[in-house]
């Protein structure tokens, strides 16, 4: 998986998912590390003198004690030997090398044990100068629940804990969510909770628009929907044919009996079916079970697009944007991409490439390990495998194309920001700051994080906040609060770099539909710097004032910082902008960099309000019923007992509350103010 040390060893690559933030690649960035010429090849030569001579995997430390590099090897002192020679290495392999001040060795039994124990280790860890995925969402599956009389589809991220029968992966949530409501359609499988299930006393909504047969009051017998639910896992294991055959003859046979009504009911499961089918782009004849993946290399850049087939069915895609050197070639970002996408996911039977891959044998011994069955790893040549991989690949060169588009009219717009804001140059990172609460209660601060690539949503952080003596509502002790904590902790973390400016490194941009061109980059760092280029804070001239003071009293005044005012009435593209040592100023409506700050400031905005409410929910839920004006003991169990749970009661109408046993109407508006009251 990984070159030996003469070819060119990946020492930066990033993966990052379409709909996350993919990351442009930096053509030469400073080493953080700094050691007398020559010390990283002495210190790899001494190491060498007692390093196995078995497999294993090796890690390369620096003189802060932060792994540079983790590898792994058939021979761990061979390669530690090759490392040591004087020449034969590229630029980014000396700088790796110049900075090692010391090695560290595992052995394993196996070079397959090697490869897998490689792969851990570097989502682990996290090594600079290794391919890192950042892509550590789990995949959404289907589960049909074995745990109930009654069984729930649902669906499911993460461990496979609960009992029943899982079905997937799904490229994306969307997918998941309207195959499941087409089988709900198709088959008529509940999809409540067990809790909402044992307390129903009536049907619910989804039986009364024929998308539940509600087995929970009755209205089917367990065994008429233990066939339905045999029905739906045989459509879902690749059986459809068959499925559809059977309800097909069972409609025949309704209208031919003059049962008109039940040939209805079949006919409509019938096109539900067709529905789900009609989703799934091109479904294979022949590949029953496969991911499929495609690299597209352009202009420096490059586009992973894999494609999930599952019972004969394509069950979705998802484009990843590699950040690699420009010299590593096709089969070599895509063997560095595939160890770790299989880390802490199960691999199909057969995995379809469209270039080869160093130890792609390798790859194939340790995923048929890791799965306990045999897993194929194959680059068709020919015939309907050879379609779908070249399928795969018009996707990747399509979204590739639409990546570089996007990203450069980012850059673009963020060269706009800076002449608008009178910063020196444009901002890698943009942090952007907002509090809600109701009348204090519930405070949270939020943060969110925008950059050439978008927004980088793992980077948001929330802020209860904790401090005892603030008053409630002071926005501006909150403000206090939020950037005291976050600055504090990053000063803590990653000093601000003193003295000279370090030279500055490259970064690419490109032209819609054409090649990357070098650019002079930004100095607030590389492009995952954690200092920002631009701090944004949603408020006036009091919170400026609050987070000036606060980051002067850190030592941070010179961070640009700016803070947007709402227009009056709150209008969108009135709003004013403050900045420490010039007067407030508008920007010309319609100006595109008005438009982007007003993204940045909502995204905020909606990302406090979101953690206040799942905060507040959650006290709601801790505290009980009993916090609403007017309900007491007698009236909690009534509500919970007609709509089955507090989350039932949180979505339910005005007409719904107040037809509740006991409920008033009067009562009824208490409640619904009380869950549906806006933060601020």
């Amino acid at each position: 998986m990984i070159p030996g040390p003469k070819q060119n060893i990946d020492p930066d690559i990033e993966l990052a998912e379409e709909d996350e933030e993919p990351t442009l690649p930096a053509l030469d960035e400073a080493s953080e590390t700094v050691l007398p010429e020559g010390a990283g090849e002495d210190v790899i030569a001494r190491h060498a003198r007692h390093a196995p001579a078995s497999p294993g995997v090796y890690r390369m430390i620096d003189a802060r004690g932060e792994v540079l590099y983790v590898g792994k090897a058939k021979n761990i002192r061979k390669r530690i030997i090759a490392y040591a020679r004087p020449t034969g290495h590229d630029t980014r392999i000396e700088r790796m090398i110049a900075a090692t001040a010391a090695l560290e060795f595992v052995t394993t039994a196996t070079e397959t044990e090697a490869l897998l124990l490689e792969a851990n280790l570097i989502k682990r860890l996290r090594p600079r100068f290794n391919v890192l995925l950042r892509d550590d969402k789990s995949f959404p599956y289907i589960l049909i629940t074995g745990d109930h009389a009654a069984p729930q589809i649902l669906k499911h991220r993460g461990a496979r804990n609960r009992k029943g029968d899982y079905y997937g992966p799904f490229a994306a949530v969307n997918a998941v969510n309207r195959t499941i409501t087409a089988l709900e359609r198709a088959f008529l499988i509940r999809s409540c909770s067990d809790a909402v299930y044992d307390s129903r006393t009536r049907p619910c909504l989804l039986h009364q628009i024929k998308r539940c047969s509600a087995p929970c009051t009755g209205e089917i017998s367990h065994v008429d929907y233990a066939e339905l639910v045999r029905e739906a896992r045989a459509f879902l294991s690749g059986r459809s044919g068959a499925v559809k055959d059977q309800l097909a003859h069972e409609m025949e046979a309704a209208s031919a009996a003059l049962d008109f009504e039940r040939a209805a009911v079949l006919r409509d499961r019938l096109a539900a079916l067709a529905a789900v089918q009609s989703h799934q782009g091109i479904n294979p004849r022949g590949v029953e079970e496969a991911d499929v993946f495609a690299v597209h290399q352009d202009g420096g850049f490059n586009c992973i697009e894999v494609f999930f087939f599952r019972t004969g069915q394509n069950w979705g895609n998802r484009a990843y944007f590699p950040k690699a050197d420009r010299l590593l070639g096709a089969g070599e970002v895509l063997g560095a991409f595939l160890a770790q996408f299989y880390d802490d996911k199960p691999p199909p039977r057969c995995v379809l490439v469209s270039h080869d891959i160093p130890d792609r044998a390798l790859l194939a011994e340790a995923l048929t390990i890791k799965s306990g069955r045999k897993v194929e790893v194959a680059v068709p040549q020919r015939g309907e495998r050879k379609e779908l991989v070249e399928h795969a690949m018009a996707n990747a060169r399509e979204a590739l194309g639409r990546k570089l588009a996007d990203t450069a009219s980012q850059q673009r717009l963020l060269a706009a920001l800076a002449a608008a804001f009178g910063l020196a140059r444009p901002p890698r990172r943009i942090e952007v700051y907002d509090n809600s609460h109701i009348q204090g209660a519930n405070a949270v601060g939020a943060m969110i994080v925008a950059g050439p690539e978008g927004f980088r949503k793992n980077q948001y952080r929330k802020f209860n906040i904790r401090s005892d003596n603030l008053v409630p509502g002071d926005d501006y002790g909150m403000m206090r609060e939020v950037l005291t904590r976050r600055f504090k902790r990053l000063i803590a973390e990653a000093p601000r770099r003193a003295g000279p400016a370090e030279p500055t490194p490259q970064v690419l941009t490109a032209e819609p539909g054409g090649a990357a061109e070098p650019a002079e980059a930004v100095a607030d760092g590389e492009p995952d710097a954690p200092w920002p280029g631009l701090v944004l804070i949603d408020g006036g001239e009091g919170q400026l004032g609050a987070a000036h003071e606060t980051l002067a009293a850190l030592g941070l005044a010179d961070l640009p910082l700016v803070a947007i005012a709402k227009g009056p009435d709150r209008d969108a593209g009135r709003e004013t902008f403050h900045a420490p040592g010039r007067p407030s100023f508008k920007l010309p409506p319609r100006d595109p960099v008005l438009y982007f700050v007003q993204r940045l400031r909502d995204e905020a905005h909606r990302f406090a309000v979101g953690s206040h409410r799942a905060r507040r929910r959650r006290d709601i839920r801790e505290a009980g019923l009993q916090e609403i004006p007017g309900i007491g003991p007698t009236r909690k169990r009534a509500l919970l007992r007609h709509f089955g749970t507090l989350r039932e009661i949180e979505r339910a109408s005005l007409a719904d509350l107040a037809r509740a046993p006991g409920i008033s109407a009067e009562t009824a508006r208490r409640i619904y103010d009380f869950f549906h009251d806006t933060a601020r």
